[in-house]
């Protein structure tokens, strides 16, 4: 709808639109994306035409790695030339300058340097008061190499296409800097695993940089860990090749046999820089914090196809599992374990139903019955769960009354009798996208089941921790649960006795039986 702050008419111009639609910062057009065709548009506010932008380009502008049933988002926009000229769109690799009118022809002006080179571009916005980008100027953008996972920043200008000049490349995960307002001064910061991502000053060139802070001075008088990419073949049918993240203590002794623990969630290769910060954690093994205690830890990537999550998560993870247990020698194969959050803890309490390849697990927030889960609501935003299970990210693809088969095969609680890996499960009662009832369920069919089984509620608290003491108590309990299965510590307390309805919050019972 345009509205006229003038003299308040109203013109309807767009309708059941599925996606964000923009005005150029003139408001000469309206830009949109059209989901059903994959495709940029602009519209004319003065004669109200709709414009293809980028319908007859030869390549994709939509995310091409989706993998939820519903049509793909695009990757963005860079914004602006003055006077609403040009739109800047993002590919999955370049930034195209495209005349909103449609009449000049579409130019890649980073000359497809990003797609020959698998680098990622994106346009760094140095003023937050910046309307259009100042296209005749040099500009900075952010790399991000896709293969390698190299991080780096480019020069370039927008008024030609060219290859955007490299100014500093590094195996670090590179943040977005900061220009000082009235000189050619950076502030900016690198990460990778062992390395904080401390403050840095230089010019332009990046390359010659002063250390500004050093926030993390602590961490030599601590062990760490190292972190390496690893491929091997899925389980699918068409035996896809998978990344994963092996993260191994920094003391390492290849002579020694570790316990080692997997965690997951969809795709985290493209984070094998990303700075892992000891903290109490909100609902997951943080992997310096395992390393540093003498941990191996795994992440493998999950991919998906439509109607089999929990299959396609074991076509991954149990791969992935094996492949590290038959080609590294320093991994203990009798104690691994495992461990997720959300729709990591249901592919846990799914996992676990299937194999009994781990000696331990512990499921965050899981969804244990698809059926009961999808008549819910995701109670933060009174969402109808259904979305989830149709064309969201549980994958299933239809409804239940459409394909009721492939809703009992992805649901754990069909599955509990199979069980025989320990489990731990966390599910607080404030939970706002997972009906706590879900881990109730669950618990209850496991306990009815005779099987060895926990579950932490913390009350009034949400999906991943909020309260920090919370999360100081979930750190231990975990750490404990994993150390008793995975190292041969002393049970704990509440793991033999638990902890009685009138005890909570008086008794912790963190200390070893005799």
């Amino acid at each position: 709808m345009l509205f006229n702050i003038e003299n308040g008419e109203k013109e309807l111009i767009l309708q059941a639109h599925a996606y964000n639609v923009s005005l150029s910062p003139s408001g000469k057009f309206t830009l949109y994306y059209q989901i059903s065709d994959s495709s940029w548009y602009c519209i004319d506010n003065a004669t109200k035409k709709h414009i293809a932008l980028t319908k007859d380009l030869d390549v994709s502008f939509y995310n091409e790695k989706y993998d939820m049933p519903i049509l793909p988002y695009p990757y963005g926009i860079s914004g602006w030339a003055e006077n609403d000229d040009f739109v800047f769109i993002n590919d999955a690799y370049d930034i195209w300058k495209i005349d909103p009118k449609g009449k000049k022809d579409a130019v890649n002006i980073t000359n497809n340097y990003g797609r020959d080179n698998a680098i990622r571009f994106n346009y760094i916005r140095l003023d937050k008061d910046e309307i259009y980008i100042p296209c005749k100027e040099e500009i900075l953008l952010h790399a991000f190499n896709t293969k390698s996972r190299a991080e780096a920043y480019y020069s370039t200008n927008f008024e030609e296409a060219k290859n955007p000049k490299q100014l500093i490349r590094s195996e670090h995960k590179y943040r977005y800097p900061i220009k000082a307002k009235n000189a050619e001064k950076y502030i900016w910061r690198r990460e990778n695993f062992q390395e904080y991502p401390n403050l840095r000053l230089s010019n332009r060139d990046f390359e010659k940089n002063t250390l500004l802070s050093d926030a993390n001075h602590q961490q030599k008088n601590f062990l760490w860990g190292n972190v390496e990419m690893i491929k091997w073949k899925s389980f699918s049918t068409h035996q896809d090749t998978l990344e994963g993240l092996l993260y191994t203590p920094e003391n390492f002794n290849p002579q020694k046999k570790y316990p080692t623990i997997v965690y997951f969630y969809e795709r985290n290769a493209d984070n094998i820089y990303y700075h892992w910060i000891p903290n109490p954690s909100r609902s997951i093994i943080n992997p310096s914090v395992y390393c540093s205690n003498d941990y191996v830890v795994f992440i493998p990537d999950i991919t998906y196809t439509t109607g089999q999550p929990g299959q396609d998560a074991y076509d991954a993870v149990i791969s992935g599992t094996k492949y590290i247990k038959e080609n590294y020698d320093f991994i203990d194969t009798n104690r691994i374990g495992i461990q997720g959050q959300s729709w990591g803890g249901y592919q846990v309490a799914y996992l676990v139903g299937r194999t009994n390849i781990y000696a331990a697990a512990m499921a965050g927030a899981p969804v244990s019955n698809m059926i009961s889960a999808y008549g819910g609501i995701r109670r933060k935003s009174g969402v109808s769960r259904a979305f989830q299970y149709e064309c969201g990210q549980s994958r299933i693809g239809s409804s239940l009354w459409e394909d009721p088969k492939k809703y009992i095969e992805n649901s754990p609680i069909f599955f509990a009798d199979k069980v025989t890996t320990p489990l731990l499960i966390m599910h607080n009662d404030n939970d706002g996208a997972v009906p706590w009832e879900q881990s109730i369920e669950y618990f209850s069919a496991l306990r009815r089941l005779d099987k060895i089984v926990w579950l932490l509620v913390y009350n009034k608290d949400e999906h991943n921790l909020m309260q920090w003491p919370n999360r100081m108590d979930l750190s231990i309990r975990m750490m404990q649960f994993f150390d008793y299965y995975l190292k041969d510590a002393p049970i704990p307390r509440w793991m033999k006795e638990g902890i009685d309805a009138i005890e909570k919050g008086k008794e912790l019972k963190y200390e070893f039986t005799q």
